[in-house]
């Protein structure tokens, strides 16, 4: 066997074992992350993202929630999701879930520019590149739900 073909035979593998563990494990890799970053939003002053959250949340409820209250919920809220994730249980109430906390997610991009970049949009502040990375999520949460839909990925032509 020359070592092209033992390469190629490892890359089906990858391709094979990929192919039958890749949707769970982007399960998976999502709840960790949902689950970790909203649980620390139980605790005051420990999530990086929280003043961010709170103001922004104040601003898309006119002020009219509490912001402990609102860091409180918003905690509870990624952590179900995170749970949902990780189960892999109510995976349609978990993806909807997701999908409307992305709104929320994205908003200080528009509401606090001056904060989420440094040059708009082209050059992102830390915070703006936080929120911008959760479009692998979007894009890994959009595969997982046509998985769980019963849906086949199809390769497109290229």
């Amino acid at each position: 066997m020359t070592t092209i073909t033992k390469l190629k035979k490892i890359e089906g593998n990858f391709y094979n074992w990929s192919a039958k563990n890749g949707i769970v494990l982007l399960r998976i890799c999502i709840g960790i992350v949902f689950f970790w970053f909203g649980f620390q939003k139980f605790f005051p002053g420990v999530s990086s993202a929280e003043d961010l959250a709170t103001r922004t949340i104040e601003v898309m409820t006119f002020g009219l929630m509490a912001p402990r209250l609102s860091v409180f919920l918003l905690a509870l809220w990624e952590t179900i999701i995170g749970i949902g994730f990780l189960t892999g249980k109510f995976m349609r109430a978990t993806i909807a879930l997701l999908f409307l906390q992305m709104i929320g997610t994205f908003t200080p991009l528009f509401f606090f520019p001056a904060e989420t970049f440094f040059v708009v949009p082209i050059v992102p502040t830390l915070e703006g590149q936080y929120i911008i990375k959760n479009i692998v999520i979007i894009s890994a949460a959009m595969i997982i739900a046509a998985y769980y839909a019963g849906k086949t990925i199809k390769k497109q032509a290229k």
